[in-house]
């Protein structure tokens, strides 16, 4: 009687233990993921900023011979690809080939701010870009290296979860793949 208790208990033991490791990786996946939408949140504020300092079409257009469509346009063209990878990796934060993506399309913006800032300081005829957007721009980088830090560490928790023995067994049955962090702006 003894012994046929043993195999119930042991398969009782795996189970729990096998359930409770699952919650641990979907726990992470969530943190992940939720670590990920206050990163989407900071970016997207960047991508707004973008368009709040756009003027009106007829005034780029009116630009055009000044070189201000280029101005405006790499802003608007960089502004755009950040939305766009936004919006794809919003639908699995997770996916390296999205967060890579994702940070390509970060620096592209940022080299687009670099030189539109370059550019309007040699530009005679004053400023086209708001006196305050230097220092709300750089607060608004600020908060996203904070979200992008916050991002990599619970990217990197969930990493070593699913690489944990005998946890790893449960990611490889159930799909759990790795993700990527996203590298800070300096």
């Amino acid at each position: 009687m003894d012994t046929s208790v043993v195999p119930w208990i042991a398969a009782a033991v795996t189970l729990f233990w096998g359930v409770g490791a699952y919650n641990r990786l979907v726990r992470l996946r969530s943190e992940a993921n939720a670590a990920f939408a206050a990163l989407e949140t900071e970016l997207a504020k960047q991508v707004q900023l973008v368009h709040a300092c756009l003027p009106p079409e007829e005034e780029q257009q009116a630009s055009q011979f000044s070189g201000g469509s280029a101005f405006w346009g790499g802003l608007q063209g960089a502004s755009a690809q950040l939305s766009a990878a936004l919006a794809t990796a919003r639908a699995r934060p997770l996916d390296p080939d999205r967060i890579a993506t994702l940070g390509a399309a970060q620096e592209v913006l940022a080299m687009a701010w670099d030189r539109a800032e370059r550019d309007d300081a040699h530009d005679l005829a004053g400023p086209r870009l708001p006196h305050t957007l230097s220092s709300e721009l750089s607060h608004m980088v600020h908060t996203a290296q904070a979200a992008t830090e916050n991002f990599n560490q619970a990217v990197n928790r969930y990493n070593e979860g699913i690489q944990q023995f005998p946890a790893v067994l449960l990611a490889w049955l159930f799909g759990f793949q790795p993700g990527r962090g996203l590298r800070a702006r300096s």
